[in-house]
């Protein structure tokens, strides 16, 4: 989807969720679409019709930051959605040319021994939501991506894979938060071709990315909470929070914990030591194998 595209769709799904009451203009007359018209958004922002017709239609180069703030004012942007407008904007004139991220990208070695030392589960994972490292508690946790195959990718996960229903104890949400969290780095950088053959695939593949998608929700994740159903030790509900990682674009860190004492927190036990088994698992295998050579 180009910019303007996106630019169009996104103004028009936003002023269709303000009523007039809510905006504190009268309701008069007949309303073919829900939300607010074209002309009471240009009254609202205090700026002319024909321009906010030409902004909305995707036309949003040279906008400056005040006519930007008074539409975001004027459809009750929530912060991330004004971000995500301003993205829009910012990005508009950019020329087609991207670096693209190196394949098999990869954190410097002092990141990983950082996440090693961490007592609780941690990953990193770029702008197209594919895992690019993590800790042995980390990778246990999300044991089901990291087994799917491939490169483990948390968005083809949860849009593709059947397991990703049981997986996530509240999937519906999962989904609409990870296609809000794509929107929004889409927003930030709509050059970026792996993430724009992420949103291609998934659109072509899974009916409910395309409805989620249709949304025009964009989110920011930063700290919350969330459950996962794991398949060796049962439900566990987690504290998430997102660390940035400003020299290298698109990584961010997130860390899973959970309060002392808690049933979660037995939960976490159970899985550091299915984690310890399973990472040993293979040594002893090798080790099987070497001294079977030996023998012969």
């Amino acid at each position: 989807m180009s910019t303007k595209d996106e630019v169009r769709d996104f103004l028009v799904s936003r002023r269709a969720n303000i009523t007039p009451e809510q905006a504190g203009l009268p309701d008069i007359g007949e309303r073919r679409v829900p939300g607010l018209r074209r002309e009471e958004v240009a009254l609202l922002a205090n700026i002319s019709l024909d321009y906010y017709t030409r902004l909305e239609r995707g036309n949003i180069r040279g906008a400056s930051e005040s006519v930007l703030t008074a539409i975001a004012r004027a459809l009750h942007l929530n912060d991330v959605e004004r971000e995500y407008l301003f993205d829009l904007a910012r990005t508009a004139p950019k020329a087609a040319v991207r670096h693209r991220e190196p394949a098999g990208q990869t954190v410097r070695a002092s990141v990983q021994r950082v996440l090693d030392h961490m007592t609780v589960p941690a990953i990193v994972h770029n702008a197209s939501q594919d895992l690019i490292a993590a800790n042995l508690m980390g990778r246990a946790l999300y044991s089901p991506i990291y087994d799917s195959g491939g490169t483990p990718n948390i968005a083809r996960f949860i849009f593709l894979d059947s397991r990703a229903k049981d997986f996530y104890v509240d999937w519906p949400a999962a989904r609409r938060t990870t296609a809000a969290i794509i929107r929004l780095e889409a927003g930030r950088d709509p050059l970026n071709e792996d993430l724009t053959a992420l949103i291609g695939e998934l659109s072509t593949r899974s009916p409910q990315f395309r409805t989620d998608w249709a949304g025009h929700d964009v989110h920011q994740h930063r700290t919350g909470t969330k459950s996962f159903r794991h398949p060796e030790v049962g439900v566990v509900e987690v504290a998430f929070d997102v660390f940035a990682m400003p020299d290298e674009s698109g990584l961010q860190i997130v860390t899973y914990s959970v309060p002392p004492g808690t049933e979660s927190a037995d939960k976490f036990a159970l899985l550091e030591a299915w984690a310890a088994t399973r990472e040993a698992e293979p040594v002893r295998l090798r080790s099987r194998s070497t001294a079977t050579e030996e023998q012969t």
